[in-house]
């Protein structure tokens, strides 16, 4: 039997797997080292055949001395080395888990530190990469003002903050055709390893408006590394203070830009409901495993 959880942070949501090899009795039911190859996330995350889900969260043993280690795959089974929403929502579960107050998790990104904050949860993003090539860019340019062409008339602003992301400020984020928009940029040369694409409005010095498309997933309705992204962007640019409300489609996000370097993300999870594989998506899962196996 393979059990998992469907949990959601401002409607940004996730199928999550227990694999770890050690965990506890009444964890979810589910082999060690499980794998999900692409076809079988597809199938997963589709929202008429599968259980339907933004991202895949898989959690495996600790490599690095952390609690768990997060194995995180989009709706179209690539891998990603953050997902903010989705870090919340199973550091959430370690937390009731061990009965504390923080947990640290370890990700393809890093280390990431969090914290329960009253009925908050808050994730240590990590560092904010700045330099063009840490983002990824296909060419040297200056992170405050990206050309976009021929895509975009006005420029972005680039920050890795795990995955990469181009923030576009516009006069109403609302107006926005996100899904055609971006589509374009996430696909384009100009990002060699894609990119999630955030446009925001500020609607004062402390709260922010944005709608995102997602790498490898398309519109959602939060993205947490993306509400990190905006806020470091609107501050790099002189638009809005260190500390930040972030007005997505499914909610609010609170970011702090910290003096160190670090982001600091806090915000609301939920859980759905607990499911249990079967049919078609379970036999893809099992499939992916026996080739693994083989």
């Amino acid at each position: 039997m393979i059990e998992f959880l469907k949990m959601h942070g401002l409607g940004n949501d996730f199928l999550v797997f227990d694999a770890r090899a050690n965990k506890p009795d009444d964890a979810l039911s589910c082999p060690a080292d499980l794998q999900i190859d692409k076809s079988a996330a597809q199938l997963l995350a589709d929202r008429r055949l599968g259980a339907g889900c933004d991202q895949i969260m898989i959690l495996r043993d600790a490599q690095s001395g952390g609690d768990i280690y997060l194995d995180m795959r989009n709706q179209d089974g690539s891998k990603t080395g953050a997902c903010g929403n989705g870090t919340r929502c199973v550091a959430s579960l370690i937390m009731a888990e061990t009965n504390k107050t923080s947990c640290a998790i370890e990700t393809m990104a890093g280390m990431l530190y969090a914290t329960q904050k009253g009925p908050l949860i808050e994730v240590n993003m990590g560092q904010a990469h700045l330099e063009w090539d840490q983002v990824p860019l296909r060419d040297k340019a200056d992170t405050t003002a990206v050309s976009l062409a021929p895509h975009e008339d006005i420029t972005g602003v680039a920050v890795n903050m795990g995955n990469p992301h181009i923030v576009l400020f516009v006069d109403d984020a609302d107006d926005v055709d996100v899904a055609t928009r971006g589509s374009a940029l996430e696909q384009s040369p100009l990002f060699p390893e894609g990119v999630n694409v955030s446009f925001a409005h500020i609607m004062a010095e402390d709260t922010i408006r944005m709608r995102v498309f997602e790498r490898g997933v398309g519109i959602t309705s939060a993205c947490g590394s993306g509400a990190c992204a905006v806020g470091v962007a609107a501050h790099r640019l002189g638009l809005a203070s260190r500390a930040t409300q972030i007005v997505l489609d499914g909610g609010t996000l609170f970011i702090r830009w910290q003096d160190d370097g670090t982001v600091l993300m806090a915000g609301p999870v939920a859980t759905s409901y607990k499911g249990t594989l079967e049919g078609a998506v379970l036999q893809a899962v099992m499939d992916a495993q026996k080739a693994v196996i083989s």
